[in-house]
């Protein structure tokens, strides 16, 4: 039960509590509950009337704990305890307002009674929710725009620590790919499409309404993504992709509560339909081609496969504790997360330690002071443990006959690349370890009722050094005598953001007004270099005798700076419109033109608050919303792209002395690349069980950012231009439905969203951005649209390949025909891209008393994968020295005339090009993946209360346990822009155990 003390008593008690943590908890926590104690010196409750106490329950009955009791227009307030249960001091005349996320707000008055039990009904569309847009929070009944919004409990299904894996598939119109199953790689985040050549085309992240700044996944609260441009209008100069903006965790004045949360799992490597061949299928197939067999070679059947990967262990370990006072708040949290990597050796380890305080220092000021550190340590496999664990023969073996790897650069080897990567891991390691720091300090003045000033500025911090060596003994260190190399880099930023808020209500009427003034400078340097001829075992660059490289460094610098306004305006709160208008610069631009200005404008309607509507019970909730307006980007193009640069070449030396060439023409006139977005929405809520959000959107990005390549005569490699124009349109759909909510609950979400690109222009005179590579980037069509020769199978008389020959008779008719020979063959756009049609996900959500049970899909249709990897082992007879693949379902090779194939006969070292670019390897990259499937158990209140824990809660967890899919790699998921898939490292599979405790 909460209770009210005076200062003495509360800090008497509180430090009990601490002693008694303290015994539980260790050392770790103790240092966080220290902190607490400090910031709970002050009072915490103010004095009213008469004490009145409550409980309050949700419609099923169950206690709700840490629900905020506030006695309204006042600083009055307290939270329920582990029982539910409440106690405030008030009068009769006071009105309470009892809010809790989830549940619609509930206003009662206290009148004469001294007890007041209250239920909450759960909001039927979270519409009173306020939510962080722009540099503002808004209820999202009121938002004008197209958003989504991720809870931090819905993120966290997944096992990982990257937010933007955590991401995939949890909003419409947010894409995420990765090229990698690696713990030590990231992911990319495409948000209505790719809509730059050149330029950068991921979304700006915004932490705690600042831009950039870094965070860890146990403590984000929400993540909302802004996607159109009423939506971004604040960020509007660097939003053309999209916003995401993350939030983290704060305190809340009442009990303080202690969470802590612990998984371990393990993971492997999920090879999909991907198989090998062993030594007697390898055996058997060049057995028809090659002459060059000998018996000895079946006398052994290496699974390099199996010896390039493990079984990972996954550890993650989070305390933190968060509560406070009316004038204080706190949110302190500690993480480690350990990953073990399924390719030996690899693995990720991070630390994050956060603390976020606030202090009202009066009634009209109010100061944040918010800290993060983040030191990960990376450990990369030092090899081509990857490539080899693809193509390395059967036929070798690992190890000799006293179990020691062996060195096959010695004796007899198979295999082309004469490489055993067990050798080599002996002797050599890489490596890369980063500390970053990121501090805010905000202030919070009133400067009256309805005028507010702040101002929030944060400092980051980050260093980051990579390390490798290649051992003499090494067959990647013998060359040189045994290498070794390093790389530092240093950067900090420092950014100040000033804002003033007038917010006011005149009877059917509110407005808001917004103006920030905003200033970030950056700056980087870095250093590298590179030595070799050191000792056996000696990784010390004090060690070499030489250099294999001139060591090389730089230092950079950039700054940004923005004067924005907006207002906003409400009309009967069922009428809203904003608009905005940014002028920002940046230091990347030239000197005629390092200002952009943008506007952005938003209307929206809420219809069934009309009296018209008060009769169509079904229809609980409708609203309309539009909105147009510019964008801007100027990531992904370097500091000095507009400037005239030269490069330290040995070709320029004179006399011994070093020289200077011209690398990079400047452009006085380069300028902010923009985006004009139009957005149509409405969002429908049914029965008070379903919740459906459409939206139709129109991007167009025009002056766009593009290195364009100089003729060798010019002296420069090239020069930057605001060049081409690039559109996508699109159509999103989000439904949430509530299909039980008695006893058995039963949630589902689904999002869905389809787009399509279209290159309008590119530089002036040309059609096309790479004339001739797979994806040329050609006017009129997709910009990820292949060009290649068309392949057409296989002869059935002759085994011989075939390929799509277009040619055109003396009038200009067109006639299709076919040949074996490659370089007649047609290059031509497929009209096939490797963008998805559409993409999204579907989240199932059971909860049965103390039982739950979530599942989550991950889909994408419709896109096109590049299996480049196909070109070595799958050759049809030209690399006899590497491993090929078994023939997915359904694929079958020539052997006799007649035969209809799928793959050419094999030929030993076949001249033919039958494995060169071309759209037999064009593979579908559709697929439906469980992504997560969650069953987890709440540990009876009964038992826990007399431990005084709040709640206890076992689960166990599976991540990528699943995928449908007709590709016949390890895995279908790439890049989606770049759509190639090589050697990939594979997902994984994991199983995870957990447990989360509050207190």
């Amino acid at each position: 039960m909460t209770k009210i003390y005076t200062k003495n008593v509360f800090e008497s008690t509180f430090t009990s509590k601490i002693l008694s943590s303290v015994r539980m908890l260790g050392v770790f926590k103790l240092v966080l509950l220290l902190s607490l104690l400090f910031l709970n010196s002050a009072d915490v409750f103010a004095q009213a009337s008469r004490q009145i106490t409550g409980t309050v329950r949700d419609e099923s009955k169950e206690t709700l704990i840490g629900v905020s009791i506030k006695i309204k227009n006042s600083n009055v307030g307290t939270t329920t305890d582990l029982d539910g249960k409440f106690k405030i001091m008030a009068s009769s005349t006071d009105v309470l307002q009892i809010t809790y996320i989830g549940y619609e707000t509930i206003e009662r008055v206290v009148g004469n009674s001294n007890q007041i039990d209250i239920t909450m009904k759960s909001s039927a569309t979270g519409l009173g929710e306020v939510v962080v847009v722009g540099y503002s929070s808004k209820k999202l009944e009121q938002i004008s725009s197209s958003v989504s919004v991720v809870s931090g409990e819905k993120l966290r299904d997944v096992t990982s620590n990257e937010v933007s894996s955590l991401l995939q598939g949890k909003a419409a119109g947010v894409l995420v790919s990765t090229g990698s199953g690696s713990p030590t790689s990231g992911s990319t985040i495409v948000i209505r499409g790719a809509g730059s050549i050149n330029a950068s085309t991921s979304p700006l992240i915004v932490v705690d309404g600042n831009i950039g700044g870094t965070y860890n996944p146990t403590d984000i609260e929400t993540i909302t993504i802004l996607k159109d441009a009423a939506a971004t209008g604040l960020y509007g100069s660097r939003a053309a992709n999209g916003v995401i903006i993350i939030t983290t965790k704060t305190g809340k004045a009442g009990t303080t509560v202690m969470d802590f949360n612990t998984s371990v799992g393990l993971s492997n490597p999920n090879t999909g339909n991907f198989k090998l061949m062993n030594t007697a299928e390898l055996y058997d197939y060049q057995s028809k081609f090659y002459s060059g067999l000998t018996p000895e070679r079946k006398n052994n059947d290496t699974d390099w496969w199996d010896l390039a990967f493990r079984q990972g262990m996954v550890n993650s370990h989070q305390l933190s504790a968060s509560g406070g006072s009316e004038k204080t708040q706190f949110y302190v949290s500690g993480n480690y997360y350990k990953e073990e990597g399924t390719q030996i050796v690899d693995s990720k380890t991070g630390y994050n330690f956060r603390s976020n305080l606030t202090q009202k220092l009066s009634d009209k000021l109010k100061l944040g002071v918010l800290l993060n550190g983040i030191f990960n340590k990376d450990t990369y496999n030092p090899t081509g443990t990857l490539y080899n664990a693809y193509v390395n023969l059967p036929f070798d073996a690992a190890y000799d006959a006293t179990g020691s790897p062996i060195d096959p650069r010695f004796g007899t080897w198979y295999g082309r690349d004469r490489d055993n990567f067990l050798h080599t891991l002996q002797y050599n390691t890489s490596g890369a370890r980063s500390f970053n720091v990121n501090a805010d300090i905000n202030l919070d003045y009133n400067i009256t009722k309805n005028l507010t000033f702040s101002t929030n500025n944060r400092g980051r911090l980050n260093n980051y050094r990579s390390d490798s060596f290649n051992d003499k003994r090494s067959k990647g260190g013998a060359t040189n005598n045994g290498t070794a190399s390093a790389s530092a880099s240093y950067s900090n930023s420092f950014l100040t953001s000033n804002r003033l808020r007038y917010s006011n209500t005149f009877g059917n009427h509110s407005v808001g007004v917004l103006a920030v003034a905003e200033v970030e400078e950056g700056y980087n340097d870095n250093f590298s270099a590179n030595v070799k001829n050191l000792p056996a075992g000696r990784d010390a660059f004090s060690t070499a005798t030489d250099i294999v490289t001139n060591p090389s460094g730089g230092r950079d610098g950039y700054q940004f700076s923005k004067y924005l306004g907006q207002v906003d305006y409400g009309f009967r709160e069922k009428y809203f419109a904003v608009a905005s208008y940014v002028n920002e610069y940046s230091s990347r631009f030239g000197t005629n033109n390092p200002r952009g200005n943008f506007y952005q404008l938003g209307a929206s309607w809420i219809v069934s608050k009309e009296s018209f509507m008060e009769n169509i019970k079904p229809i609980t909730f409708l609203k309309v919303r539009g909105s147009y307006g510019t964008t801007g980007n100027a990531e992904g193009i370097g500091y000095y792209a507009a400037l005239g640069l030269y490069s330290i070449s040995s070709g320029a030396s004179y006399a011994g002395l070093p020289g200077a060439a011209p690398s990079q023409k400047a452009n006085p006139d380069l300028t902010w690349e923009k985006s004009k977005s139009a957005n149509i929405g409405f969002e429908l809520g049914l029965f008070n069980r379903i919740d459906l959000n459409v939206d139709l959107y129109q991007k167009e990005a025009a002056s766009l950012l593009f290195f364009r390549p100089l003729p060798a005569t010019s002296g420069y490699s090239g020069v930057f231009e605001n060049v081409g124009n690039v559109r996508n349109r699109g159509l999103e759909l989000s439904l949430t439905s509530r299909n039980l909510v008695k006893t058995l609950k039963w949630e589902t979400n689904f999002n869905i969203a389809f787009n399509r690109n279209k290159v309008l222009e590119v530089n002036a005179g040309r059609t096309e951005v790479s004339t001739g590579a797979r994806q040329p980037i050609a006017v009129g069509r997709d910009m990820d649209e292949w060009f290649m020769p068309v392949w057409s199978g296989v002869n059935p008389t002759t085994g011989a390949p075939l390929w799509e020959n277009r040619v055109k008779d003396a009038g200009g008719k067109e006639y299709l025909t076919y040949t074996s020979n490659y370089n007649s063959a047609t290059r031509q756009y497929v009209g096939q891209s490797s963008a998805p049609k559409f993409a999204g996900g579907i989240a199932n959500n059971f909860e049965y008393k103390s039982f739950s049970l979530n599942t989550f899909f991950n889909f994408v249709y419709g896109n096109k994968v590049y299996n480049d990897s196909r070109f070595f082992f799958d050759s049809d007879g030209l690399y006899e020295s590497y491993n090929q693949m078994n023939l997915a379902e359904g694929w079958n090779r020539w052997e006799k005339p007649g035969d209809l194939a799928t793959h050419p006969k094999p030929i030993h070292g076949r001249a033919d090009n039958s494995n060169a670019t071309s759209t037999r390897f064009l593979e579908d990259g559709s697929y439906i993946r469980l992504r997560n499937v969650t069953l987890g158990y709440d540990l009876p209140k009964q038992i826990l209360g007399r431990a005084k824990i709040s709640r206890a809660r076992l689960f166990v967890s599976g991540d990528n346990l699943w995928t449908l899919t007709k590709f016949s790699g390890t895995d279908p998921e790439v890049v989606l822009g770049d759509g190639v898939s090589s050697i990939k490292y594979p997902i994984s599979k994991k199983v995870v155990f957990g447990f989360n405790m509050s207190f």
